[in-house]
C-alpha cells in the first residue's frame, strides 16, 4: 500500500534531510583548528576519520553530533503526532542527507552514528542492542567497520522481533550504510583494514 505524504510531512521529511546534512566531522574539525576530515586520512567525514587524524575527544564530539542528528528530526517528529510511517521515514531522511550531503556536494560519511541516533529516538531498545553488538564485536575484532557492517547485519532481525512496523525503512537504512562500508570490505578481505 503507498505512503500518502502531505505538505507536512514533506517539510518535515526535509528539515530532517537538511539536519541530516550537516556534517558534524567538518564543523568538530575548523572548530579543534584540525585537518579537514574529507582530505584527511580515509577522507571520510565521520567520527572514527575524526578520532584517528585529529583527537580522541574531537572524535567523541563528532559521535554526540551525528548521534543527535540522527535523534532530533524523528524525536520531533514523534512530538508534533506525525504518522508512523513519516516518522520513519524521517530516520531515513536524516541518514539520507549524512550519507548525501547537499552541503558538501553530496559527499558524506557512512551513517552509523547517525543511524544509531535514528534507532535511539525510533526504537530505544534496538538501539540498545544495536550499541550493544558494535561494542563486542569492536571488542573482539578491534575493526570498527567490521563492527558497523556486522550490526547492521542483525538490525532487521532485531526489528522483526521487537517491532516489524519499521523493519522496511531499518532493512533500508541498514543496506545502505553497508553498501557505504564497500571500501572497507574490500580492506578486511585484503586484511589492511586499520584497526581501532
Amino acid at each position: 500500500m503507498p505512503i500518502e505524504l502531505a505538505t507536512s510531512d514533506l517539510l518535515m521529511l526535509t528539515a530532517a534531510y537538511l539536519l541530516g546534512s550537516i556534517s558534524s566531522a567538518v564543523l568538530v574539525c575548523r572548530l579543534f583548528q584540525l585537518p579537514d576530515p574529507r582530505s584527511a586520512g580515509s577522507h571520510n567525514p565521520g567520527a572514527t576519520n575524526v578520532w584517528r587524524t585529529g583527537s580522541h575527544r574531537a572524535g567523541v564530539i563528532t559521535l554526540l553530533a551525528d548521534i543527535f542528528k540522527g535523534a532530533l528530526p524523528v524525536w520531533l517528529a514523534l512530538q508534533l503526532h506525525f504518522a508512523d510511517d513519516t516518522v520513519a521515514l524521517c530516520a531515513l531522511a536524516a541518514m539520507l542527507g549524512h550519507l548525501f550531503p547537499i552541503y558538501s556536494r553530496f559527499h558524506g560519511g557512512k551513517g552509523v552514528a547517525t543511524f544509531i541516533g535514528s534507532c535511539i529516538a525510533l526504537e530505544p531498545l534496538l538501539a540498545l542492542y544495536q550499541i550493544s553488538l558494535w561494542l563486542v564485536l569492536t571488542k573482539l575484532f578491534r575493526r570498527s567497520s567490521l563492527a558497523s557492517i556486522g550490526t547492521a547485519l542483525v538490525t532487521p532481525l532485531l526489528c522483526y522481533s521487537l517491532n516489524p512496523d519499521d523493519l522496511v525503512i531499518l532493512s533500508l537504512m541498514a543496506l545502505l550504510l553497508i553498501g557505504r562500508h564497500h571500501s572497507n570490505i574490500r580492506q578486511l578481505l585484503q586484511g589492511t583494514e586499520p584497526r581501532v
